[in-house]
């Protein structure tokens, strides 16, 4: 790979910024392909920013997508390029997912399309699923009017430069659940004269296991897994009256999010009503599932191919989720994997340092496809 790709990732790895505030990551990027002459440069809300390449005749209209936040991690990789920034880090590739695309911006600029335009999105926050709705929510964005869509996310414990697809569903659906139970306080003298969520706490916890263990309701994997709850404090005198349970839901579908969402609510909202107690439930950090169209599959297969990497079709979606599955709501879309090695740390993991040879892999692939959809008859 160009050396001075792999300098500008390790630059990224080094001033990492956190989601809603990669202000001077964004202006790197921007400093950094502008010397590549793109046709157009659009800025996206606070810190998404675009590059447009535009042929001279009507084509497919292709964008592709990298991340632009770090995580709020305290980093332990050891390398020379560490954060310099406490407890924030590219743990979990985000900086080498801009280099790809920078190396994309380069060998572009060498081979300007003929047809249609290449769009390179730099995609704010999508640690907390909330960029890439706000991309599609841009009048800017709107614009573009994209035919396709593809990005990639590296995947420790696959070997290096291998490229990992599946059709349908490529990484889960996720929410964050927050129950607010309300009852009323008392003196624990006179737990008779007050309202204690506690036997609520325990019968919605068994409740919505049994629920998750009936997997006929189902049509493939569901998770839910209670992470934090809160009742009262360490005051002896005391029976509290309020309580919270925050749990996050998973599957693998997302009609299957749709059911989990339904029943748990039901479950809870009715033994709420029979504690006489008032309850409050919202959601954050909904990931819908991203759905890969399959002529899109076949676009990254072709290119994989021709690139003479190794493929490997999963059966089943990745557990952990992406907010690239807004896009596949409205456009044809591919999420694929890239290997990052056998032995390489997993993702947000404090020693992770994403490789800097697959960089080079994910910029032929990418570019691979321009060229096949470029090449191809005009819409």
């Amino acid at each position: 790979m160009n050396d001075d790709i792999t300098a500008f990732r390790q630059e990224l790895h080094k001033y990492p910024e956190v989601s809603n505030d990669e202000y001077n990551t964004s202006e790197r990027i921007i400093n950094f392909i502008n010397k590549y002459n793109p046709d157009n440069i659009i800025k996206l809300g606070k810190t998404g920013v675009v590059f447009v390449f535009t042929g001279k005749e009507n084509g497919k209209t292709i964008v592709f997508r990298s991340e632009l936040d770090a995580l709020p991690i305290h980093e332990q990789s050891g390398v020379e390029y560490t954060s310099v920034n406490d407890y924030i880090a590219h743990v979990c590739g985000h900086d080498g997912h801009m280099a790809i695309l920078t190396g994309l911006a380069q060998k572009i600029s060498e081979n300007r399309p003929t047809k249609g335009r290449v769009i390179l999105l730099f995609q704010p926050a999508e640690e907390l699923e909330q960029g890439a709705k706000e991309v599609l929510e841009d009048p800017e964005f709107i614009k573009i009017e994209p035919d396709f869509i593809f990005a990639l996310h590296n995947i420790p414990g696959l070997e290096k430069h291998q490229i990992v697809l599946k059709r349908g569903s490529f990484t889960a659906a996720s929410k964050g659940m927050t129950i607010k139970l309300f009852g009323k306080t008392s003196h624990s003298a006179e737990p008779e004269n007050g309202i204690s969520p506690a036997n609520a706490i325990s019968q919605i916890i068994k409740q919505l296991h049994e629920l998750i263990g009936n997997k006929s309701q189902f049509q493939d994997l569901t998770l839910l897994t209670i992470i934090h709850i809160k009742m009262g404090g360490i005051s002896f005198g005391t029976l509290p009256g309020y309580a919270e349970i925050s749990i996050t839901l998973r599957s693998f579908e997302n009609e299957d999010m749709e059911l989990l969402t339904h029943h748990a609510e039901k479950i809870i909202k009715a033994i709420s009503k029979s504690e006489k107690l008032k309850c409050e439930i919202s959601y954050s950090e909904a990931f819908p599932a991203s759905m890969n169209n399959d002529e899109c599959v076949s676009m990254v297969e072709q290119s994989a191919k021709q690139n003479e990497l190794n493929i490997e079709f999963v059966e089943k979606p990745f557990k952990w989720s992406e907010d690239f599955g807004y896009y596949s709501q409205k456009y044809k879309t591919c999420l694929f994997g890239l290997g990052a090695g056998l032995l390489q740390p997993q993702l947000h993991n404090p020693d992770y340092d994403f490789p800097d040879e697959i960089i080079e892999t994910g910029v032929n692939v990418f570019y691979t496809i321009y060229k096949n959809a470029n090449t191809k008859d005009a819409k």
